[in-house]
């Protein structure tokens, strides 16, 4: 195996792309492999590297890990971004999985109809405004620190500036009336190693385009429609 970690994954965003986030946050290189054919994706199940017949894969540490959480709880253990205790470690998993909520409806869009966009497109908005985003804004008026849990940088502050991102990316003004998620936004930002990954040309990927999800869809064989929330 490589001496860098390896992603298996498509050339866009979708459920590996915390992961290339959090690599990045660590300072860790990594190298990715594209999965652009079905014989490909049916070459990694035939070899038994899927343990549930499903990517993202990552090669890592002589390790061939599947399933996303499994593998960010592994990367923020490793590099320090998990807290000093068992009760920090619950409240970054408790931030991940409230922006893993927000991010689901977000990595659904580009798969859904035309119509459903539309409505889609609104609830993102709202549940941001009116379910995540206050949580977060609270949290960190209330300690006073600038990161979310004990006062340093972890995998919830990696997180949460990648759903920001992502939402603002459906609507540019949206931390209008979050003024502590404003200021952290910038903090974060200018962290060295996520102002790196922010840069054009990063591993980063754009906001996904047809010709991912036509490439989803052939891979995995989704002769269907995403149903919207």
């Amino acid at each position: 195996m490589s001496a860098k970690p390896k992603l298996y994954y498509f050339n866009g965003r979708g459920k590996m792309e915390s992961i290339r986030w959090l690599l990045a946050a660590a300072g860790v290189e990594f190298e990715e492999e594209f999965l652009e054919t079905r014989d490909q994706y049916e070459k990694l199940l035939q070899g038994g590297s899927l343990l549930f017949q499903q990517v993202p894969m990552v090669e890592m540490d002589g390790m061939r890990m599947v399933q996303t959480r499994a593998i960010l709880s592994y990367i923020a253990a490793k590099y320090n971004l998990y807290g000093k205790d068992l009760k920090e470690r619950a409240l970054i998993d408790m931030y991940v999985g409230g922006t893993d909520d927000l991010m689901g409806f977000i990595m659904m869009f580009p798969f859904l109809s035309a119509e459903d966009k539309e409505k889609q497109h609104g609830l993102i908005v709202e549940k941001a405004t009116s379910r995540y985003f206050p949580v977060y804004e609270k949290v960190l008026k209330d300690h006073g620190q600038d990161f979310l849990v004990g006062n340093s940088f972890s995998w919830a502050d990696v997180h949460l500036l990648e759903a920001i991102l992502m939402v603002e990316e459906k609507k540019s003004d949206v931390l209008s009336g979050f003024p502590q998620l404003q200021a952290f936004k910038a903090r974060i930002s200018s962290i060295p190693a996520i102002k790196k990954f922010l840069e054009p040309g990063s591993q980063r990927k754009p906001v996904p385009d047809d010709k991912y999800v036509e490439t989803v869809r052939r891979v995995l064989r989704m002769y269907y429609d995403v149903k919207a929330n």
